[in-house]
């Protein structure tokens, strides 16, 4: 049987030396005055273990690892429709590329990318009543956590910054691919990069992904067996922006990033494992936080390849 909790602790041992190799967001003011040597990892397995590391259950912004639940209310309202409006290929450029989406007529390469993921809050706003309260409904039913919340002055922060996603969202308005207000737009996408998790918690969260689309806690479907396996695809080719090939490379699961310091990845049908540390790479991937998972995946010979 694996040694996890051993392995993650030599983890966080083996990648000290990493620590001020990055930098902490700054784009988001709200976001620039995290602890740069927070870590934390924490794994849940299918089997009903869990094992966790430093601050793993201290909550941080969970940024764009958000669009994972929200391409997975949309894909499971309206299905292979959602693709019409939103690509499949890894983007190979910056998450917030406007020469892309101008390139591309409007519509955005996938639905990780900022543009994409403007989309398919779009379709949310169109399929739910009260999509803020919604969206924060889903994260606690898929996590078994009741008390996750949006934090209101980082969702502040990014509406009071966040002039490129307001063209992104004009952009895509004046080729017909937003039909809600752009404010609206703005606003629940804005709330749902505010959501607050901690590791153990997103750990929890992305089960349903390692299960086939089932909580395993409840039993209850969420996705079919085939969009499992295809939103586990999307992670693993667009989950990391123009890193993507690389941590494809590296680490070898599928998963997604936040620049609050977040990545998340499933091994199907074994375990998903949430690590968290604020300094960024240039692509803004976590930079201690790609090496503990390339160290696990090493360490435990288990990978999806």
């Amino acid at each position: 049987m694996t040694d996890y909790q051993h392995i993650l602790e030599s983890i966080r041992r083996d990648v000290q030396p990493l620590f001020g190799k990055g930098k902490v967001a700054s784009y988001i003011p709200a976001l620039k005055n995290t602890d740069p040597k927070k870590f934390g990892i924490a794994l849940e397995t299918l089997a009903g273990q869990e094992y966790s590391i430093g601050d793993a259950n201290e909550r941080f912004s969970i940024q764009s690892i958000s669009k994972v639940f929200t391409l997975t209310m949309a894909f499971a309202m309206v299905g292979e429709e959602l693709w019409k409006r939103v690509g499949l290929e890894p983007s190979g450029s910056a998450f917030n590329s406007l020469v892309q989406l101008e390139y591309e007529k409007g519509k955005p390469r996938n639905p990780f990318i900022n543009a994409g993921a403007l989309v398919v809050t779009d379709v949310l706003i169109q399929h739910l009543p009260d999509p803020k309260a919604d969206i924060l409904n889903f994260v606690r039913k898929i996590s078994g956590i009741s008390d996750i919340e949006y934090d209101l002055d980082i969702a502040r922060s990014e509406r009071e910054t966040g002039f490129t996603n307001t063209a992104l969202v004009n952009f895509l308005k004046s080729h017909g691919n937003i039909v809600s207000p752009i404010e609206q737009v703005l606003d629940v996408y804005f709330h749902q990069c505010a959501i607050m998790m901690s590791c153990r918690e997103l750990a929890k969260a992305f089960l349903y992904l390692a299960n086939h689309g089932v909580i395993p806690a409840t039993g209850e479907r969420i996705l079919t067996d085939s969009q499992a396996k295809r939103l586990n695809a999307v992670m693993m080719t667009c989950g990391f922006y123009d890193e993507a090939g690389e941590f494809a490379f590296r680490v070898g699961m599928p998963g997604k990033s936040g620049v609050g310091g977040g990545i998340v990845s499933v091994i199907p049908a074994l375990l998903a494992i949430a690590v968290w540390s604020p300094e960024l790479n240039e692509r803004g991937n976590s930079v201690a936080g790609v090496m503990a998972l390339e160290l696990f995946t090493t360490r435990t010979g288990r990978s999806i390849f």
